[in-house]
């Protein structure tokens, strides 16, 4: 082992320095202006001479800097920092972690993964509505590309470390560091029993407890076992509740805990979690917000639209509450009202406002009242990578799959199921009009606020790849027709229902919610004229014992002014390019 030199042979055998350098050698001399931040923080106490000599106590370092500098990247100040801050360390190259506890992961942690958005709100899926069909323009509104994602609060928010540690706490900090590293490491396993020994050991610790509930998430998350994710859910819940829980730890422990609870679906117990939070923290707008959401998932909007409007009374400029608070208006058919909530929430580029389902209620609404910027904000969500295209405007999409408005029944390769279709449209029209003519109540108004005006009525034979039996009693023979085509019968994002429409009836344009479907329309009794429909720019009529067939995630409209009602076969199909395991693993529409 080499051997120190004394002072004074490294003075002989060094070349001339200045008197100042005479004692610094080149690795010290690097980090002079480092000594003097620490010395200015430290006070007078400590002096050159005591660095030189290695009796820097590093334990006092970090008591006097209070934990601001983080200088080896793990996310405390600690004895590490202190060396580093000295030049008695090197620094090391920090690597973003994805373990922050303020950050909402969504890894699924059971077997079937979903490509869906995160929130599902009560409302049938946007529609839109439009007076013409303009071309699509490439001029877009305020938002653009370059519009802030986080706002001021939210950015200052992150420059804010959060102090997870009480008093005690920070007596264990080199135990508790030492188990935290093993998890940032990705060795989760054993921070779980490392952390699970200092609970033992420290059970009135909440800094040790938090950690065993991250570190059991993290496993759940390795493992994709939703019972050790409950067992996170609830050692976080008895985080925050032991006595001396900082507010930041209380506050990161109980988000984390609604979002897992969220994951799980237990829906109400997230909502509950995120009412405490309120209580505790009255003045932090955004777990208002995050209370509204739970709300709306929960199908109260009522409850939901209080909450925003507490929020814009106290935050008015708060574009996440505007962009839920205009949702909530339009699902009360408050088209005007709910125009500029919807605008001004997007246009403020707020965290959880750039969601398509916002473009989508916001382009419908100005549609509704003749405003043509809708196709503005249409392609805004588009270049936000929301949309397909400025006239496929789905949502719950496969990515690549083939996109046209209109197809073939040879394009389809579905030859067979058309043929029959179109060999036995009597039979089915037969036994649709006995249906209808029975007045028996199986045909049902349409529901999902597609209708400008009239009537439209709708009797469903399968939906979401599930047989009605009841509706095929009553038309036995057309359910016997499509048995045999699984295509149809198991489109679980599709449906198979007769469709009646009356004289003046419009139905706003609108498209539907997924592109994993192609609808075929069957013509049964269809008026000489007056009845049309329209997909993106093509306008088509249909013809009695002939398939139509369009693809309903691009934006389609219907006008029926002929003087007596029309009556159809809807049959939805499977995209042909969907492989068996997509269509066995899709989630239902």
């Amino acid at each position: 082992m080499k051997q120190r030199k004394t002072r004074s042979q490294a003075r002989r055998e060094s070349p001339a320095v200045s008197p100042v350098l005479k004692s610094v050698s080149k690795p010290e001399r690097n980090s002079f202006f480092s000594w003097i931040l620490v010395l200015a923080l430290l006070g007078a106490w400590l002096s050159v001479g005591v660095v030189w000599f290695d009796l820097v106590d590093y334990n006092n370092v970090v008591g006097a800097l209070g934990g601001v500098y983080d200088a080896d990247g793990d996310g405390d100040f600690d004895v590490e920092d202190a060396r580093v801050l000295l030049g008695l360390t090197e620094k090391p190259v920090m690597v973003a972690s994805s373990k922050d506890p303020l950050e909402k992961k969504d890894s699924p942690h059971v077997s079937t993964p979903s490509t869906e958005p995160s929130l599902e709100f009560t409302e049938s899926p946007p529609v839109l509505k439009s007076a013409s069909t303009p071309q699509p323009v490439t001029e877009t509104p305020k938002l653009t590309e370059d519009s802030p994602l986080e706002s001021n609060a939210e950015q200052e928010a992150k420059k804010k470390k959060p102090k997870l540690l009480n008093k005690f706490d920070k007596t264990l900090k080199s135990e508790i560091n030492a188990a935290e590293k093993l998890r940032k490491k990705g060795k989760v396993e054993e921070s779980l029993r490392a952390f699970e020994a200092l609970v033992q050991k420290f059970p009135h610790s909440p800094r040790c407890r938090y950690g065993k509930a991250q570190a059991e998430d993290d496993v759940a998350e390795k493992m994709r076992s939703n019972e050790m994710l409950l067992k996170a859910v609830n050692t976080y819940g008895e985080a925050a509740e032991l006595p001396d829980a900082p507010p930041d730890l209380i506050k990161a422990t109980l988000k984390r805990r609604a979002d897992r609870q969220q994951f799980l679906g237990r829906t109400r117990g997230s909502l509950a979690t995120l009412e405490k939070l309120v209580q505790i923290f009255p003045e932090d707008f955004s777990l208002k917000n995050d209370l509204g959401v739970a709300h709306l998932l929960l199908g109260d909007n009522k409850r939901a639209k209080q909450i925003y409007e507490e929020v814009l009374a106290g935050a008015p400029h708060d574009g996440f509450a505007k962009v839920h608070y205009g949702f909530i208006l339009k699902s009360e058919n408050k088209i005007a009202e709910s125009i500029p909530y919807l605008r001004e929430g997007l246009e403020s580029g707020e965290p959880g406002t750039d969601d398509g389902r916002f473009y989508f209620h916001l382009g419908d609404a100005l549609q509704r009242t003749g405003d043509k910027s809708a196709y503005d904000w249409y392609e805004a969500g588009h270049r936000r990578g929301h949309f397909a295209s400025v006239w496929q405007r789905s949502l719950y999409n496969v990515p690549g799959l083939r996109a046209q408005p209109w197809w073939t029944a040879q394009e389809t390769g579905y030859t067979d199921l058309v043929k029959v279709l179109e060999r036995n449209w009597l039979t089915i029209r037969d036994e649709a009009l006995s249906v209808l003519d029975g007045n028996s109540g199986h045909f049902l108004p349409e529901d999902e606020n597609l209708r400008e005006k009239g009537d439209w009525g709708q009797f469903t034979l399968w939906q979401q790849g599930r047989k009605v039996a009841s509706a095929c009693r009553s038309v036995p023979k057309t359910c016997a027709l499509l048995e045999r085509y699984p295509e149809a019968t198991g489109c679980k994002r599709g449906q198979i229902k007769f469709s009646v429409m009356q004289s003046g009836t419009h139905v706003w344009p609108h498209t539907g919610p997924t592109n994993c479907r192609l609808r075929m329309h069957l013509g049964l009794i269809i008026p000489s004229s007056g009845c049309r429909i329209r997909c993106t720019n093509h306008t088509r009529e249909w013809e009695e014992g002939k398939v139509l067939i369009f693809d309903d995630s691009f934006e389609h409209e219907v006008w029926q002014e002929a003087e007596s009602y029309r009556l159809i076969f809807i049959v939805d199909v499977w995209h042909p390019q969907l492989s068996q395991s997509q269509r066995q693993t899709l989630s239902p529409i």
